[in-house]
């Protein structure tokens, strides 16, 4: 993939940037590329910044788009937006919202206007429900039908409604399910009835149903959040503080890890990585800035070939990695594809853009890795509904 890739794009971004390939990356390329498949499509021109543009999701204030925001779309610097409550009045107001985001992307300057921006929400069910409607059930309550069969099909069913409520205002992406497996009552994931289940074989059976269901529905599912926070406590919370979760790795792979073996079987397309420090695969960095994690353990472990999503870049979890740019430069490192920006403000995700570019074009970030990260997102992209 990365060798052609590089082909796909020869005399485009490098040439743009004017930045040499740096020593070795031509080994890196070959490498990489025995590793994955031979068969890449060719990819748009991009210029080096709109490479960068295309790993970042944004989100806004308020219930309009913001003219900068349509801007970096109309120039193809944005890969896609994500939604909460407070850019929601009601269904019409958000599905016009949508409609401007689609046109602003559709405009002739954006090389990527031929695939789908990535349209998401956090709509889990229960509590967790950025727009009204679908799915009312909770994970947890999902979880409580007996026999499993039953909560497999009430499962498969909130996937379904959950695709069909999202298409409807045209948003193709969740942020969901959880798959975390929690361990006590009113624990971290238990207090919002995030969770199925503190059984990681009903966990994985019912996560599996939601996610077919849901992208058998034509919205892409993203499993959440590995390694697994299951074992967090109800204080534990990385939006707000740092968080380590001392477990030992066997726990850890038979326990936590187990849902997405399902999940992967069962096509997920979006993996969201954890911001918890994990001491059994990494005792220094964050899961999404751990390269032990995102590519071993999702990757070569679990053998898992989407696309790769970070919690919001903005957590509480993060204080310690500095910039905003640097935290996103750091993430793309340990092999993440896509950089949520969550804070409501386009600067955050401007920020987002400048550490991606700045490491594409002084070598900090493999070029061949990074046209591969483009290549997985386009390719989600691709797959979802114009």
């Amino acid at each position: 993939m990365a060798a052609l890739l590089a082909t796909a794009f020869a005399g485009n971004a490098e040439a743009v940037t004017g930045a040499p390939r740096p020593a070795g990356q031509h080994a890196v390329a070959a490498a990489e590329a025995s590793a994955r498949t031979a068969a890449t499509p060719s990819l748009p021109r991009f210029s080096a910044r709109q490479l960068a543009g295309q790993r970042v999701i944004y989100s806004y204030s308020g219930l309009t788009p913001p003219a900068s925001l349509l801007s970096l779309i109309r120039q193809g610097q944005a890969a896609g937006v994500i939604f909460f409550k407070q850019n929601i009045a009601s269904r019409a107001q958000i599905t016009q919202a949508i409609k401007m985001l689609e046109a602003a992307n559709r405009s002739a300057s954006n090389p990527a206007r031929a695939y789908p921006l990535l349209l998401m929400t956090d709509q889990e069910g229960g509590e967790v429900r950025r727009l009204p409607g679908a799915p009312t059930l909770s994970e947890k309550q999902i979880g409580e039908i007996t026999p499993l069969s039953a909560a497999v099909a009430a499962a498969k069913s909130a996937g379904k409604d959950a695709a069909a409520n999202l298409l409807s205002t045209g948003m193709n992406v969740n942020l969901a399910p959880v798959l975390d497996v929690y361990r006590h009552p009113g624990d971290f994931d238990d207090q919002f009835q995030r969770s199925y289940s503190m059984k990681p074989t009903v966990v994985s059976a019912l996560g599996a149903s939601f996610i077919a269901a849901q992208q058998a529905g034509h919205v892409a599912a993203t499993a959440k959040h590995f390694p697994g926070l299951g074992a967090a406590t109800a204080s534990q919370n990385t939006d707000k503080v740092p968080v380590t979760i001392n477990v030992p790795r066997a726990t850890l792979i038979a326990r936590d890890e187990y849902p997405y073996k399902a999940a992967i079987s069962a096509r997920v397309k979006l993996v969201m990585v954890s911001w918890a420090v994990y001491p059994a695969f990494d005792r220094k960095r964050p899961a999404a800035l751990s390269q032990p994690v995102v590519q071993g353990e999702l990757r070569k472990r679990l053998k898992f070939a989407g696309v790769t999503i970070t919690d919001a870049i903005g957590a509480g979890a993060l204080r310690a990695y500095g910039t905003t740019s640097n935290k996103a430069l750091l993430a793309a490192r340990a092999g993440m594809d896509v950089i949520l920006s969550a804070g409501g403000t386009i600067s955050e995700g401007s920020q987002c853009v400048n550490g991606l570019l700045s490491g594409y074009r002084n070598g900090t970030l493999s070029h061949a890795a990074f046209l591969a990260a483009v290549a997985r997102i386009l390719a989600l992209r691709a797959s979802l509904p114009q």
